[in-house]
């Protein structure tokens, strides 16, 4: 039988984690493959996504990777010649009661001293930047204007292409079965096509991430969850920034609106009780929903034509925070998986982690990023702006 083709690493999956990370993987100048079940790049929960990137979290190690991915996303046009849709319209998270602004405010100080541009504003200096909110029972809410938002998909074919010119290969249509495996360290992987050899094999798969690991005999808690969200006719631009409230009602734990580059408005909700599994179908439930909210929050909001609705998977973790690490029990199995939803915003970022991860080659700043997403942490709390 002859030997498997060899690589320096494998990536499973072509999304928003395994696109960036095999351009960076090409770009240290590893011999990189990256297999997808899936025909095409972003074809998974990458084209669901809303398109939001922030680096507003109350995490330091999600601030620090999605402010390099900021950097990436905010230059690729300049740098690259791709147009992504990129728009630096900010985020802000509003208060219209007390419980919002006291945990809004006691966050700023933390989120400030780990480098976010990010400050309080009160109701009239925040209707100043958002015109159009309802003033009625508004507080205020913080403004990080460094933030913003882009294509998903434009992105990730941006990601790919790139990594095709710099010799990374794609394998679509072609789904992992197992592991190759020689004194308990992976050495590969093997495919319903056939076998690679692989130094270091990457577990990028979104919501397929369990049952990856568990082909190695790993467990890692990630479930997903069904979240649903829709876009509108495109007019003219009057928001900037992503709205985020997170007042709870019967059905959300909160949700979020946003107005992209080319004009539509795109929203999400966050489901409370969460919707486990994968069902992707869409429901009855959720447009007269947050609709309301919306219109709520914004009135004029009340005009716009709703043009298609979906649903997507979020890969959720105990704590609200990704997994990324290498296997003490299988020794170069890489697990990059539970993004919670935000595998998109946290890419870029962490596929230059991943790459000096697999090159041995971290920084302290890493291994303290790390250390929070570690597959070995006890799980304790929530991140409080997942």
């Amino acid at each position: 039988m002859a030997p498997p083709r060899s690589y320096d690493v494998i990536v499973i999956g072509a999304g928003s984690i395994g696109a960036p990370a095999a351009l960076s993987m090409a770009e240290a100048g590893l011999r990189t493959l990256v297999l997808d079940e899936l025909p095409s790049v972003g074809q998974g929960s990458n084209k669901r996504a809303i398109g939001g990137l922030r680096a507003t979290h109350s995490d330091p190690a999600k601030i620090r990777v999605c402010l390099r991915s900021l950097e990436v996303f905010s230059t690729w046009e300049e740098r690259r010649g791709d147009k992504i849709e990129w728009h630096k319209g900010g985020y802000s998270f509003v208060a219209y009661r007390e419980e919002e602004e006291k945990s809004l405010k006691e966050l700023l100080p933390f989120q400030k001293a780990h480098g976010l541009n990010i400050d309080w504003l009160e109701a009239d200096e925040l209707l100043q930047a958002v015109p159009d909110l309802n003033p009625n029972g508004l507080i205020g809410g913080t403004l990080s204007p460094d933030d913003g938002n882009a294509s998903p998909l434009l992105s990730a074919h941006a990601f790919y292409r790139r990594a095709r010119e710099l010799g990374a290969e794609f394998g679509f249509n072609e789904k992992v079965t197992g592991f190759l495996l020689a004194g308990g360290r992976v050495t590969g992987v093997r495919t319903d096509r056939g076998e690679y050899g692989a130094g270091s094999v990457v577990n990028a798969a979104g919501p397929d991430g369990a049952a990856v690991a568990k082909m190695a005999g790993l467990e890692v808690p990630v479930r997903p969850d069904s979240h649903e969200g829709a876009v509108t006719e495109a007019v003219a631009r009057f928001l900037e920034p992503m709205i985020v409230d997170l007042r709870p009602v019967e059905g959300s734990a909160n949700y979020y609106f946003y107005q992209h580059d080319t004009g539509q408005v795109i929203f999400c909700i966050t489901p409370c009780p969460p919707i486990w599994g994968h069902d992707v179908r869409e429901t009855s439930s959720f447009l007269p929903m947050v609709a309301k909210r919306m219109v709520e929050i914004i009135p004029r909001l009340r005009n716009l034509r709703v043009r298609r609705t979906w649903r997507g998977l979020y890969p959720m973790t105990p704590d609200g925070l990704p997994i990324v690490g290498e296997s003490r029990e299988v020794p170069g199995f890489v697990q990059a998986v539970g993004m919670c939803g935000q595998g998109f915003m946290l890419g870029p970022g962490l596929g230059e982690l991943l790459a000096r991860l697999v090159t041995k080659s971290l920084t302290s700043g890493d291994e303290d990023t790390l250390a929070y997403f570690s597959p070995y942490r006890e799980f304790q709390g929530m991140e409080k702006l997942k």
